[in-house]
């Protein structure tokens, strides 16, 4: 699993955490459902915003809903996911922007990408999921050449990049292909007047993940003689942390002007998830607020329910395949989970953890609790606490 904005159940709560988890699975089953079992290995967090960027205007956004049966990845449980076209939009985007990863890390020569008939298998895929995004994305109306088209010039830009070279020169490209992205969920959802707004609010998203990607990288490229954007152009940490901060602002001010039918995971992942994920990128404090005896009910350090009744425990084997499904999903990290052998409800280790330290404990504090189900403001908020 790869992406920028990875929240956190606990900041989260339980609705926001189903609803997530809804668009996530659509998009894992939309991949499987057009290009097989093999295309679910591009599920990825940043591709599910479409899916939710597209249900979030949608007129009924519960027509957007199918029941998808058990699955490892659930503890073998029933859920509701998305589907339709936003969780196709999803898929496509998902696929070519796992094309251009894979891409780039055979430009690097990354492990065993710098062997030849490794990285010929590789561009292979890579231009199989180009083929299939393209697909998906004509059958719902949106053309992925822009896509594309961005992976494409990404790598003329790099080459003519060096000292002095503006930095938004180089994350243009991805900001183009993001801002297309983004506004066709308008389309899909038939709100046009949003185009505009999520275009820019696209653009700018498209603007963070370059840097902040270029931000995490940095020592490995330095190390292994990659190339990397911030250090070819010599730009520094403070001028990418200066442009993270402005993307993140004007992603906000940007989602003020569109619609929403009901906005709220949609507001709580571009407006509040997306400062943590500059706060793990640049390795700094995102706040100091802790989990007290005023927190809202379910939040961290609240007992749990009761628990469903006992069932049957598995078999070795239908128990290991389970416990990688919730090992893959942080399921086993936070939150509250059916044991994958005894079923019996447990806890992860972060569940009632202490945040008052803001310690690395699944960057589980929040400074601001005023938005989503226990909010006191709504998803259209403007907290004041630039979190």
């Amino acid at each position: 699993m790869f992406g920028m904005v990875r929240p956190c159940r606990h900041r989260l709560g339980e609705k926001l955490t189903a609803q997530w988890m809804a668009h996530l699975c659509g998009l894992c089953l939309a991949l499987r459902g057009d290009h097989g079992q093999l295309a679910r290995i591009v599920t990825n967090y940043d591709g599910l915003l479409i899916s939710v960027l597209t249900e979030a205007q949608a007129a009924r956004p519960e027509a957007g809903r199918r029941t998808a049966g058990p699955c490892p990845l659930r503890g073998m449980r029933t859920a509701s996911v998305a589907h339709g076209e936003g969780a196709r939009l999803a898929a496509a985007v998902s696929l070519v922007l796992a094309s251009a990863k894979v891409r780039d890390h055979v430009a690097d020569g990354d492990g065993m990408l710098a062997r030849k008939p490794v990285a010929l298998a590789a561009r292979r895929v890579a231009a199989g999921w180009d083929r299939a995004g393209a697909r998906t994305g004509s059958a719902v109306g949106f053309d992925t050449a822009v896509l594309v088209d961005a992976v494409d010039r990404q790598t003329g830009i790099e080459t003519l990049a060096g000292p002095g070279t503006p930095i938004l020169t180089v994350t243009e490209p991805t900001e183009t292909a993001t801002a297309a992205a983004f506004a066709h969920t308008a389309v899909l959802a038939g709100r046009p007047g949003n185009a505009v707004p999520l275009a820019e609010a696209g653009r700018l998203f498209g603007r963070l993940a370059h840097l902040l990607d270029a931000v995490e990288d940095r020592e490995a490229d330095a190390a292994s003689g990659a190339w990397n954007p911030l250090t070819a152009t010599g730009t520094p940490l403070e001028e990418a942390r200066r442009l993270a901060d402005d993307a993140v602002h004007g992603i906000r001010l940007a989602l003020r002007e569109a619609e929403f039918t009901d906005g709220g995971l949609a507001h709580r992942l571009l407006v509040h998830e997306l400062p943590n994920s500059v706060h793990r990128a640049f390795g700094t404090v995102s706040c100091a607020h802790g989990a007290g005896p005023y927190a809202p009910p379910g939040g961290p350090g609240a007992p749990l329910p009761p628990g469903p009744p006992r069932r049957d425990p598995r078999g070795l084997l239908a128990g290991c395949a389970v416990w990688l499904g919730l090992a893959c999903t942080c399921q086993l990290c936070c939150g509250t989970y059916d044991d994958p052998w005894s079923r019996e409800q447990k806890q992860g280790p972060c569940t009632n953890c202490d945040c008052s330290g803001c310690g690395d404990c699944c960057s589980c504090c929040d400074c601001c609790n005023c938005c989503g189900e226990d909010g006191c403001c709504g998803d259209g908020c403007d907290c004041g606490c630039d979190c």
